[in-house]
């Protein structure tokens, strides 16, 4: 008799539990709400993303412009190479209800449980999803939803309290990848500016 497949909160657990490090190629497509008379506007992006747990993340946006956004465990850092500029912020106030959370941080569903309402959503595109809302009032997310392919981690899906969506695609995501501990240091490149937060 074959394996029952995992639904979304089963394989959510599972990557939480079993997933220590991750790597993968990503696009990102993010749809504004429509202005009165106007077609809603879409910007797409692409690049890398890693993370290592518990904390650790880094998109690396290559494509329209460079831009890097870095968790190291203490402080989150995003820089942007057009303007050579970098704001750093303490890790802890930026990251509690957002969807690096769901990927880098929590080690077991109780964690999420604290910061989320997590519940099965229908299997869409082949993949099982979970969907998870902030119990923060004043959060600025409305909701996240994360698809899984087995136990790896294929798509989220957010959308912000300003109604602008979010779909980040990932490419076949390598598991439990040997990450050096450089791939989370943020250095900043000659002649930026830091921009404290």
């Amino acid at each position: 008799m074959p394996a029952r497949a995992l639904n979304g909160l089963e394989s959510l657990e599972n990557f939480v539990k079993t997933v220590k490090s991750g790597k993968s190629d990503f696009t990102q497509t993010v749809t504004s709400p429509a202005r009165t008379g106007e077609a809603p506007r879409v910007k797409n992006s692409s690049g890398t993303f890693e993370f290592q747990r518990p904390g650790k993340f880094k998109f690396q946006y290559k494509k329209p412009f460079e831009q890097l956004i870095l968790a190291d465990g203490t402080s989150l850092w995003i820089y942007d190479a057009d303007l050579n500029q970098a704001s750093q912020r303490k890790q802890s106030s930026a990251f509690a209800n957002t969807p690096a959370a769901l990927i880098a941080s929590a080690t077991d569903l109780s964690a999420l449980r604290n910061e989320f309402t997590l519940e099965n959503a229908p299997e869409k595109d082949g993949l099982v999803w979970v969907s998870a809302k902030p119990k923060s009032a004043d959060s600025t997310l409305q909701t996240v939803r994360i698809g899984f392919k087995g136990e790896a981690l294929q798509q989220l899906d957010i959308t912000d309290s300003f109604g602008q969506r979010s779909l980040i695609n990932f490419a076949t995501m390598q598991l439990n990848p040997s990450l050096p501990a450089s791939s989370f240091q943020f250095t900043l490149p000659k002649g930026a500016e830091l921009l404290k937060q």
